[in-house]
């Protein structure tokens, strides 16, 4: 099992990162997610603090961060917000496949525009009949010349309507199975339509939606990968981001402790805070307990992805199932 060790330098950036988030995302928050609304000022903020550009390599505009460290800044930003944490999370997935499997164009193109918050992404795979069984979606793209003609409905797609670039899956051959699907680029621009959007129980300052996808055409140039390579760069894109997703579950498991511990000390019963009654000490106790075992399989995970450890998949999915 690799160990996890904080450098001075994460340690520091943790530091400066929780007050930052305390001073400029946390105020907003609760009105975020009681309106459901976009949270514009949250992004700008995220922006002039440059986080987006952690995921994104240097020689893009990027900085390059490690994984551990793009792990401590979700976890920071979900403690106080979700739905902001989503807004890095989901340009960085968006774009894990450009950054992979893109071409030398679409890299030079994309990547530094969203390190620089320039845009957002989203990445758009999961149909109504195709959730857990990706190979049978039925979204279809058929070249034609130069380009390709897309036709689908994508369901429940982070960041609907925001996003500015849609990494799509999509069958170019109906018959190939897992085998048949390819991935492309595709910008708001080529007409794509945003249908229904998700009234949520949570994190609804995010929006989920449909992406409607009616004889798109996508040059052949923003295609990511080969033909038939769709399933691999789906899968694999997958595994780089699970352990990120399980940081959000962190903070958003992080926070709840915190303010429940705050509301302890300040809480009187008999006389005393509540903080002091052993049976509620024993809670928070397996609350911190379990959020720290959460905390180092997430880092484990994190730190396998930079290596390149080949049980990163088992390795990813018990960090994120276990942190959720």
């Amino acid at each position: 099992m690799q160990s996890i060790t904080l450098s001075d330098e994460q340690r520091q950036f943790r530091s400066v990162l929780r007050q930052f988030c305390e001073d400029k995302i946390a105020p907003r928050a609760a009105e975020v997610d009681k309106t459901a609304t976009y949270p514009w000022d949250n992004f700008e903020a995220v922006k002039s603090m440059e986080l987006p550009a952690l995921g994104i390599p240097a020689e893009y505009g990027g900085a390059g961060a490690d994984h551990v460290t793009q792990a401590i800044m979700v976890e920071e930003l979900s403690r106080v917000c979700a739905s902001t944490s989503l807004i890095v999370l989901i340009s960085k997935l968006g774009m894990i496949p450009v950054m992979r499997w893109g071409s030398e164009e679409l890299k030079r193109e994309y990547l530094p525009k969203a390190a620089a918050g320039e845009i957002q992404c989203s990445y758009c795979l999961s149909e109504p009949d195709a959730g857990s069984d990706v190979a049978s979606m039925k979204t279809r793209a058929v070249r034609d010349g130069d380009d390709y003609i897309l036709n689908g409905t994508k369901y429940w797609i982070t960041n609907a309507g925001i996003s500015d670039t849609y990494t799509v899956f999509a069958k170019t051959d109906p018959d190939g199975g897992h085998r048949g699907m390819s991935c492309f680029l595709v910008t708001e621009d080529m007409g794509l339509r945003i249908g229904k959007l998700e009234d949520k129980l949570g994190v609804r300052g995010s929006p989920t939606g449909e992406v409607i996808l009616d004889d798109v055409r996508v040059p052949a140039s923003h295609r990511i990968g080969e033909e038939g390579q769709g399933f691999y760069i789906a899968m694999a894109t997958l595994d780089r981001s699970r352990p990120t997703i399980g940081a959000q579950a962190v903070g958003i498991a992080q926070g709840a402790t915190d303010y429940a511990a705050g509301y302890m000390r300040q809480r009187q019963q008999f006389g005393k805070p509540i903080a002091e009654f052993q049976g509620l000490q024993f809670m928070v106790a397996d609350m911190a307990m379990k959020i720290e075992a959460a905390r180092g399989l997430v880092y484990r995970a994190c730190a396998m992805v930079d290596s390149g450890d080949s049980e990163l998949t088992v390795a990813g999915a018990m960090a994120k199932a276990f942190a959720s």
